[in-house]
């Protein structure tokens, strides 16, 4: 693993590198998680997983999708509300924010099935909202062939798309025909690597073809001042909110503020 880190002793990252995050609505930044840390939370998640698989909201079979795991389980809420990642998505974002949920993303070894290019800010229920952002932290290496993801950049401009079909390898472009010809940017990643993407950043994870589970965990954050649009969500499907509240209190803490 990579003992190097981007990120500074203050806590921040260099002017650079939140440039290129701006620029292209996506940036990698090594070594969030230092060794130690990374083993503990790869242990955390593989005793999650073994206990909740059957939890995922992802049924067509292409990943494991397990949904704020922060409130059940104590050792990734460390992780979710690592006090560094909130900051950093802070300085990216350049505005406060809150956590929308986190979630484990999990390939399974040989499952060989592409997650294909999407946005992510379709399928939330958000309103009145600047970019969200996500933090995709690997917990074991991911190479391409691992499953790691591709961006194509300077797509967090493009808005007002529909939710896409992660299975369906055309939908996006259906949607958009110019992003088919947005030159692609794959980024592997070392444990403890992480990348941050916008909510509108396109994006796929290739498959994973290696006999090593590919597990990422992901902190998505919101603009706190965001409200809720109304539409159903699996996150807030149960809180009984009004159209027009605000996506605050208890349920969407900023635990780094």
């Amino acid at each position: 693993m990579s003992r190097n880190s981007d990120i500074g002793p203050d806590g921040r990252l260099p002017d650079d590198l939140v440039s290129s995050y701006r620029e292209h609505g996506f940036v990698r930044v090594r070594g969030v998680l230092g060794p130690g840390q990374a083993d503990r939370f790869r242990a955390a998640a593989e005793a999650y997983l073994d206990t909740h698989r059957g939890d995922s909201l992802e049924k067509g079979g292409t990943f494991s999708q397990l949904v704020n795991v922060w409130q059940p389980d104590e050792t990734l809420r460390d992780l979710t509300f690592d006090r560094r990642l909130g900051r950093i998505a802070e300085q990216l974002a350049g505005f406060p924010l809150r956590l929308w949920h986190d979630q484990m993303l999990v390939k399974e070894p040989h499952s060989n099935t592409a997650t294909e290019f999407h946005q992510d800010r379709p399928y939330w229920p958000h309103a009145d909202d600047r970019l969200p952002l996500s933090a995709w932290i690997a917990l074991v290496d991911v190479p391409p062939e691992r499953g790691c993801m591709t961006f194509l950049p300077g797509t967090q401009d493009r808005s007002g798309l529909r939710a896409q079909d992660l299975h369906d390898a055309d939908d996006l472009f259906a949607a958009d025909p110019e992003l088919r010809w947005i030159p692609r940017v794959t980024v592997p990643l070392r444990a403890g690597d992480c990348t941050f993407h916008s909510g509108y950043t396109a994006h796929m994870a290739l498959p994973n073809s290696t006999d090593l589970a590919r597990l990422a965990h992901v902190v998505i954050y919101m603009d706190a001042d965001t409200v809720f649009s109304g539409d159903p969500h699996p996150v807030t499907d149960s809180l009984g909110l009004v159209k027009g509240a605000r996506l605050d209190g208890d349920a969407f803490p900023r635990p780094w503020a």
